[in-house]
């Protein structure tokens, strides 16, 4: 396939003005901000610090730094030791760990995480919003599977056009003759403005919280940084809206249980136009993700109303061998481009 660049990738959104192009971010994404935070190996290095016996006989014994690739094996050895059905406490040592596992990924993302936006340079965040603000211009979505704040900090800080994730308030006393100053809000819920939501967080956030009859936002405060007011919940025993199941097909099965991450993973299968991928591998626990590009396409039909091409960022020779391998598995036209081709970050 012919390598394409950046440049080519505008030259498609400049020549069809009429057509959406969205944009799909993986954690290249946040590793091209920062690679020493947002890392596999920032994230297993701290996880193995964590003062566990079995955590840490796992980690050592399955030798990858992927965590998808170890929550399968322990999903396998689960079903495995189900099945001769004669180990119940090892079975449940398993699954402790499991959760283990994912509860530390989340505590390590925490405490790597920049405390609050303001430390992210105004030059880099400006630039990384110019380069949002060219799909949403275009009328498309953002939808990415990163748990951290980098995206909702850059569309937040710099005012970027007609971004909405969603999320609203209610008013609580309607109804009852208040004056301005004694009227009583919700916190910020899901699903008052969904019909307005061009951000997606396909598998969840770090602000997400399951509020049990609806889906919440953590937000700032005058007294704390957002970070901190998330981090507070995690202490009390709360933990964000967070996939971390291992293949695509138990990805997937978190998402459908979830009202929020389940509308934000329908609105994929239901875009239009041209999707632009960035720092987002397609590697192979993300299934899940290729078959809501290929219901979009609606292969056999002829419909305007579909996903008419992808056109998939690519850092490396290994990432374009990838690409190569699984080209079959795409239903709509597939381009590859140099991700290095732009400086979303201003390096």
């Amino acid at each position: 396939m012919k390598l394409e660049s950046f440049e080519n990738v505008l030259s498609s959104i400049n020549r069809n003005r009429s057509r959406q192009f969205h944009l799909l971010l993986g954690n290249g994404f946040s590793m091209a901000y920062d690679p020493k935070i947002f890392s596999y190996n920032a994230l297993h290095n701290f996880v193995a610090k964590i003062e566990n016996e079995d955590l840490l006989t796992i980690l050592r014994i399955i030798e990858t730094r992927n965590f998808e690739i170890i929550m399968q094996y322990l999903d396998n050895f689960s079903r495995l030791v189900s099945e001769f059905g004669e180990y119940p406490e090892l079975k449940e040592r398993i699954g402790a760990a499991s959760e283990n596992l994912k509860k530390s990924l989340l505590d390590a993302v925490n405490k790597l995480h920049p405390e609050h936006v303001f430390q992210i340079p105004e030059d880099k965040s400006r630039a990384c919003s110019e380069f949002l603000e060219i799909f949403l211009k275009s009328n498309g979505g953002i939808f990415s599977t990163n748990y951290d704040l980098l995206l909702y900090w850059i569309l937040m800080r710099n005012k970027t056009v007609e971004h909405c994730d969603g999320f609203g308030r209610e008013l609580e006393n309607q109804g009852e003759f208040a004056s301005k100053e004694e009227q009583v809000w919700s916190e910020l819920t899901w699903g008052k403005n969904k019909e307005n939501q061009n951000v997606f967080y396909l598998h969840g956030a770090l602000p997400f919280f399951d509020g049990g009859i609806s889906v919440v936002k953590e937000q700032y405060n005058s007294r704390n940084y957002l970070m901190k007011n998330i981090g507070n919940r995690m202490n009390n025993g709360e933990y964000p809206i967070f996939v971390t199941a291992g293949n695509g097909e138990q990805k997937l099965n978190h998402i459908k249980h979830n009202e929020y991450l389940a509308f934000c993973y329908d609105s994929l299968c239901n875009i239009e136009g041209s999707l632009v991928s960035y720092g987002f591998s397609f590697g192979s626990y993300d299934e899940h993700i290729i078959d809501a590009i290929n219901k979009a396409a609606k292969p056999g039909k002829k419909s305007p109303n579909r996903l008419l091409s992808i056109y998939v960022g690519v850092y490396s020779k290994s990432d374009i061998d990838r690409i190569e391998q699984i080209k079959n598995k795409f239903k709509c036209k597939l381009h590859i481009w140099d991700a290095k081709t732009i400086d979303v970050w201003k390096k």
